[in-house]
């Protein structure tokens, strides 16, 4: 596994279940096109799962 995984929200997240608002939230997320930086580790990448239709991912 990388050390770092850089997360962006391509797609918005209005039309979205409410759970996976919450999630995109919880990652830093805010608007489209926003970038973060987290850890690599199990919690992060089972949150990038449940909303893999909307961010892509790049690890560091």
């Amino acid at each position: 596994m990388a050390n770092k995984l850089q997360i962006t929200l391509t797609k918005s997240v209005i039309g979205t279940k409410p759970v996976q608002r919450k999630t995109v939230e919880a990652l830093g997320l805010r608007k489209v096109n926003q970038t973060v930086e987290h850890n690599d580790n199990v919690a992060v990448r089972g949150m990038i799962n449940k909303v893999a239709h909307l961010v892509t991912v790049t690890e560091i």
